[in-house]
């Protein structure tokens, strides 16, 4: 017990000088910079090529969803969860070792064996299917549901927008990937650095004021003529549609797919969202409600 208290208490330390690398330029593999850029770049997409022509460049929302992105991406890892995480991380390891295995020995294979295109694209294509069903299951599930309606309280969408979440989406996304992450070894870091940055552009995407849908790569990849209609108020089907979070793929495989028309006017939310929290606070206690004076 002593042993996982020393980790979680470590964790912190060695988050906070890794977040102090990333201000001061010290880590190659930038994610706090890169955050910002890609940001920047949809946001000024968004200023030029507006797809609702009347929607403010400031929209309503748009500080809150700032906050979020810094949140949810960096001080929520400060707060708790790489503190979490490594105790986690080393409890599962010890339970392993009494039975006998490790890491190493339950993967099913290392693609640091394979070409490095190969191995990148196992990472890509692994963890977003896992992704996309753990989308569904927030939909499906009422006690994660009520987490998820923080993201779908959004009321316009904007680039910001993508990292309005819960903070149990993050616990809940993070741990049901572990295992299929853990059974695929050889991952670099250069391989998840790559992959974040690459759906965290996609994501920003989805969610700006871009009228765009990539043609005949539509099929593939998510974007914000399809996405839209996730965010719709009135739905056909009960659960949702268009979960894929980088690739449509899997809603077209899986036939979840729905982009009756265009969706640029369409109203956003869910079924009794004016009640919804409106602030950072309330939102990320919810469904703990605090009593107003």
């Amino acid at each position: 017990m002593e042993n996982y208290l020393d980790i979680f208490l470590k964790s912190y330390s060695e988050y906070w000088n890794y977040f102090l690398n990333l201000i001061y330029f010290r880590e190659i593999e930038n994610y706090f910079y890169g955050l910002i850029a890609i940001s920047l770049i949809v946001w000024i997409l968004e200023i030029l090529f507006p797809w609702r022509k009347n929607q403010a460049i400031f929209r309503k929302d748009f500080w809150l969803d700032t906050f979020y992105m810094f949140f949810n991406f960096f001080i929520f890892n400060l707060i708790l969860f790489t503190a979490l995480s490594n105790t986690t991380a080393a409890f599962f390891n010890d339970i392993l070792g009494v039975i006998g295995l490790s890491i190493e020995s339950i993967q099913l294979f290392n693609v640091s064996a394979l070409p490095a295109w190969a191995g990148l694209l196992i990472f890509f294509v692994v963890s977003d299917f896992v992704q996309w069903n753990t989308h569904r299951l927030l939909h499906r599930v009422d006690f994660l549901w009520n987490f998820h309606k923080v993201h779908h309280s959004v009321k316009e969408m904007g680039f910001a927008a993508h990292l309005r979440y819960h903070w149990m989406e993050t616990v809940v996304y993070k741990s049901l990937l572990y295992i299929p992450i853990a059974l695929i070894g050889g991952f670099s870091v250069q391989n998840v650095a790559f992959v974040y940055f690459f759906t965290i552009s996609v994501g920003h995407l989805n969610h700006a004021n871009l009228g765009w849908d990539y043609g005949f790569l539509k099929y593939i990849f998510n974007n914000p003529k399809m996405h839209i209609w996730h965010h719709s108020k009135k739905l056909p089907r009960k659960y949702g549609v268009n979960f894929g979070l980088t690739l449509s793929i899997w809603d077209y495989l899986f036939r979840t797919n729905y982009i009756p028309k265009s969706g640029r006017d369409i109203e956003l939310g869910f079924a009794n969202d004016e009640t919804f929290p409106q602030d950072f606070l309330q939102q990320e206690i919810y469904p703990i409600k605090l009593k107003k004076d």
